[in-house]
């Protein structure tokens, strides 16, 4: 009898669900089958590597992905424990033809999942259902792979340094505070503040699959509270924080502000712009407007596009960007890296870009002009479906002759501001976004917003994300 995959597990930009009730062992072999033999489909000898996150499950996880790839016949490369980042740059520079990573990125402790890439791309949307499909259909190839270990974490880490010390070697040092968030970056955290000036602060180094420090999400403002109150404490002129395999980046500014992933992307957009006048720079659906106004005054080219970073990346490749983020914290460079998500990277760059200016964090972010607006609102969609209701209210819109950009769920401009809604596609939710030149505007803007949800009897609160 076939073996199949919950269709659960299958999600837009990887696979990832609860362990031992959506996602079991054996799921994980023939996910190692289905995935070796796509891979084999191109390649005669591919080599593919695996990491894994510090999840309680990962370990397990990892060894039974890995004796499914060996049964097609590949050649196998485990780069050990760390952040998923690590494991794309052992895709890069080992030249592998693919790669997995065993994680459940920023989700509960009780999740996990895998991350794909292949050919130095990402693995998504229809080519993770296609997986499912080959494993229902039993369809793999046969043959006896090979298996090395090796720990690049050394690799890595010199790989982050020598981009640090050769750009920003003159720059003040800082003092920073630092959560790793009990995630997979702690161990390589560690080695990394060693070898770069200033006062380091480390918060929840050790690696543990329990996160009982707080949730693995830094776009959860209750996550960031430990990190916030050691900035502000310890008088640090910044603090960083990571999800749980490191390819998320949350950053608070001195006077203990959260700085969200789109307002860092203006920072980091303004020294890519000055090296690369007129570049690219794509952000997500749920971005500020500001951000893609301030782009095109710095006389680069914003574009919105669908949130998801297998969605970026791709739209990255495509339109050379050079410099791509998300709301979550995801930022991708292509100036000066291979276009991968990579926290620590986005970490060290902020760094330096600090270092080489007078001002503090705050004082430039306060120059912008004054905006409200709220983080990611997630609005529980169990009962019903998330996409159904996305569609309903757009064929509201469409009755009333409303225009609106429509790439990833609706977002829609108003007089003084804009709103957002759209389906996730990592959890049973709705996500919700709103921007205003007043408060007395963004609560009109939010009234309007949930009287379209109560026709579905769901609730905008502010359980943020």
């Amino acid at each position: 009898m076939c073996a199949l995959l919950s269709s659960k597990i299958l999600k837009a930009y990887d696979i990832r669900g609860i362990v031992n009730e959506e996602l079991s062992e054996t799921d994980a072999w023939n996910i190692g089958k289905s995935f070796g033999s796509t891979v084999k489909d191109h390649c005669e000898k591919p080599k593919i590597a695996v990491g894994y996150d510090g999840r309680l499950s990962s370990p397990t996880l990892k060894k039974r992905l890995i004796e499914g790839l060996l049964t097609t016949g590949v050649h196998v490369i485990e780069t050990g424990l760390g952040p998923s980042p690590m494991l794309y740059y052992a895709s890069h520079f080992l030249k592998c033809h693919a790669a997995i990573m065993v994680t459940g990125s920023h989700n509960p402790f009780n999740y996990n999942g895998f991350k794909l890439v292949f050919e130095n791309k990402p693995f998504f949307g229809s080519q993770i259902q296609s997986l499912g499909h080959r494993i229902a259909k039993n369809d793999f190839h046969q043959g006896i792979g090979t298996l090395d270990v090796y720990d690049i974490k050394d690799d890595y880490l010199s790989y982050l340094l020598s981009d640090f010390l050769n750009y920003y070697s003159k720059g003040k040092p800082l003092k920073i505070a630092w959560d790793a968030g009990n995630g997979a970056t702690g161990e390589i955290l560690k080695l990394l503040i060693q070898q770069i000036p200033g006062e380091h602060i480390l918060l929840n180094e050790v690696i543990d699959g329990h996160f009982p420090a707080h949730g693995p999400d830094p776009t959860d403002k209750k996550n960031l509270i430990q990190l916030q109150e050691a900035v502000l404490r310890e008088e640090c002129d910044l603090g960083i924080a990571f999800d749980g395999d490191g390819d998320r980046i949350g950053a608070i500014d001195d006077q203990g502000e959260i700085i969200w992933g789109d307002q860092l992307l203006k920072l980091y957009a303004e020294e890519v712009l000055a090296a690369h006048p007129g570049a690219t720079i794509i952000a997500d659906v749920k971005a500020s407007q500001t951000l893609f106004d301030y782009v095109n005054t710095l006389g680069g080219k914003g574009l919105m596009w669908a949130t998801g970073h297998s969605l970026i990346k791709a739209k990255m490749a495509e339109t050379k960007s050079l410099l791509a983020g998300e709301m979550s914290g995801h930022i991708f460079f292509a100036d000066r890296h291979p276009g991968y998500d990579d926290a620590l990277y986005a970490a060290l760059r902020l760094i330096g870009i600090l270092g080489k200016r007078s001002h503090k964090l705050s004082a430039w972010h306060k120059n912008f002009p004054q905006v409200f607006n709220t983080p990611e609102i997630r609005i529980d969609c169990f009962q019903q479906d998330k996409f159904d209701v996305i569609d309903s209210i757009k064929a509201m819109l469409d009755h009333q002759q409303q225009i609106y950009f429509d790439l990833d769920g609706i977002r829609m401009a108003e007089k003084h501001g804009w709103w957002l809604l759209r389906a996730s596609h990592t959890q049973e939710a709705i996500v919700a976004r709103f921007e205003a030149n007043s408060l007395e505007y963004l609560d009109k803007m939010k009234e309007k917003v949930g009287s379209y949800l109560q026709q579905f009897n769901l609730t905008l609160n502010e359980h943020l994300t």
